[in-house]
């Protein structure tokens, strides 16, 4: 199954680490996050990529037609350093199209910009490139198939740090505690899709918001709520909490390293489910439909960063 990733953003908010790498390429060890999250397709067997690219494009074409895989994997050196010999490939049955889809397109033109790549496949799979999970990828795209939806996309309890609250009309608060506590769900991507999501999306749409609006009224959007690691990486700081870490040896989205070649989830699933209401955060605390019950309070999950609108 064809990825589609986006990695147009201009990475505004990482700037202070660097106003000339674009944030796809910005490392965790030795390689760069977009690096990691096709690591993580190709262990489920993902392998064929397509690249939607835009604010310096041209480092992520040079980065992988010099690409050295003896950075992450063993190797052998001999005959005074003129041979190495590679005791395992990790790039080798990868296949990577790269497609400029402008500089200032969202997240929509980008999608429909590479359209034509995607051939005849009903689905495919489409992401950010500047968020990692351990999400167990095979029963996200299980239950997509099972829905019948046309769009899904992974769900995480909101990360932020600010305090919700309910109030009445007299201005006196009814309730107030932490975001995390309020039930708030975030769009963390990992897109699962089907070829008729191009008839949902009109010129200069932007994915996440009309044509899911849409695909809402039609009951045809699904989402995977998971409790598990996801983190982002949108400033700095994130930054530094991937490189740490990398370096304590602890990053779960390694999925390939287990040992058994199983997904083991940090955390439980919830049960996946069409989406009914979506809006941007901040925004009032939803209300329950009535009769239905409410939702439970996410429980604590490893740190996490914001969603954002991405390109």
């Amino acid at each position: 199954m064809k990825v589609v990733l986006f990695c147009g953003g201009l990475g505004t908010r990482l700037r202070e680490h660097s106003d000339t790498i674009p944030k796809p390429l910005v490392n965790i060890g030795v390689r760069p996050i977009i690096w990691h999250l096709m690591r993580y397709y190709a262990h489920f067997g993902h392998t064929e990529f397509i690249l939607a690219l835009g604010y310096r494009g041209d480092m992520i074409r040079e980065y992988f037609l010099h690409y050295n895989e003896a950075l992450s994997n063993d190797f052998v050196l001999s005959n005074g350093g003129r041979t190495v010999s590679l005791i395992k490939s990790d790039i080798a049955d990868w296949r990577i199209t790269f497609v400029d889809t402008g500089l200032h397109a969202n997240i929509g033109q980008r999608l429909q910009r590479v359209r034509k790549y995607l051939g005849d496949d009903e689905e495919f799979l489409a992401n950010y490139a500047d968020a990692l999970s351990d999400l167990p990828l095979d029963q996200h795209l299980a239950d997509f198939r099972r829905t019948g939806a046309v769009a899904s996309f992974m769900s995480v309890p909101s990360p932020q740090s600010f305090h919700a609250l309910h109030g009445d009309d007299d201005g006196l608060v009814t309730s107030f505690g932490p975001m995390t506590d309020a039930g708030f769900w975030i769009n963390a991507g990992f897109f699962c899709l089907r070829q008729e999501i191009f008839d949902h999306i009109e010129d200069g749409d932007e994915l996440v918001e009309r044509p899911f609006q849409r695909l809402i009224a039609e009951r045809k959007l699904g989402t995977f709520r998971y409790r598990g690691f996801w983190q982002a990486m949108d400033t700095f700081k994130d930054k530094i909490s991937y490189d740490r870490m990398e370096g304590r040896g602890d990053c779960p989205w390694m999925v390939w390293q287990q040992e058994d070649g199983a997904t083991q989830p940090t955390t439980i699933i919830e049960t996946p489910s069409l989406v009914t209401h979506l809006s941007a955060v901040p925004t009032a605390v939803p209300t329950t439909t009535p009769g239905a019950q409410p939702a439970a309070a996410p429980q604590p999950a490893p740190a996490r960063s914001p969603a954002r609108k991405r390109a």
